[in-house]
């Protein structure tokens, strides 16, 4: 298994901290979170044979800096071709050039989510399905499910419905962006690229294939930060601080 770690965004609403300064080159409790992100994937049992983190050319010398001064030995950096947030390809455009040159099942991590909880027993569920699994957290309220995507299970945890930022949520479950996908999702992201479709939200894309095929929902034992703004930052610098994660 691959691990995709997606760090090409510009973080518009965390300016002026990421004005020149990849958002998760930002640290929390004095640890880039990008770190987080990574060595939970170098956790994962059976392990991942490789890491590929979609960058973009504008902060792809910090990129290569970071990595240059980590003992990360299969991490790879793939940008893609923007140097702006008017050139941006999108998240999913992003991973499914990716995605369409591996040849192996592949785990998806937003390099801006941090959350306390491993993902063996996502890894574990996804071996048990061998189809598309999201992971899940609850929201604390439905004004915070409004601003992530929904989803609703049957009770064999398949999605029945999930939402990109519903108007009246149904449910408190929220869908993160973090993703474990059998090879044959490369197809399915192709197609959804070639369709024209919104490609900047991830939450997007799962929204349109468990319309196409049974997708299952996981949920982390914990809660996900999801560093979007300001607070939210500050909100997950304070937390990691005082947990000491």
């Amino acid at each position: 298994m691959i691990a995709i770690v997606l760090a090409g965004g510009y973080a518009k609403r965390l300016w002026p901290l990421t004005l020149d300064k990849p958002k998760v080159l930002l640290t929390v409790a004095g640890k880039p979170v990008i770190d987080y992100v990574v060595e939970k994937a170098l956790r994962v049992s059976p392990p991942v044979g490789k890491i590929i983190v979609s960058t973009n050319l504008r902060f792809q010398l910090q990129f290569q800096e970071w990595l240059e001064n980590r003992g990360y030995g299969n991490v790879e950096l793939v940008p893609d071709n923007s140097t702006n947030e008017y050139e941006k390809v999108g998240a999913v455009k992003a991973l499914s050039n990716i995605a369409s040159r591996i040849s192996e099942d592949f785990l998806v991590l937003a390099g801006d989510n941090l959350f306390p909880d491993e993902l063996n027993g996502l890894a574990k569920f996804f071996g048990e399905k061998h189809s598309p699994v999201v992971a899940l957290y609850r929201a604390r309220d439905l004004d915070q499910a409004r601003k992530g995507a929904t989803a609703v299970l049957d009770e064999d945890s398949r999605i029945l419905e999930f939402t990109e930022k519903p108007e009246n949520p149904k449910t408190a479950l929220v869908g993160a962006c973090v993703y474990a996908f059998p090879l044959r999702t490369s197809m399915r992201l192709r197609e959804y690229v070639e369709l024209d479709l919104p490609c900047d939200e991830p939450g997007r894309f799962i929204e349109w294939l468990h319309k196409m095929e049974p997708v299952y929902g996981y949920m982390l034992k914990d809660y996900l930060w999801d560093i979007g703004t300001i607070e939210s930052y500050k909100e997950t610098e304070k937390y990691f601080r005082q947990s000491g994660e």
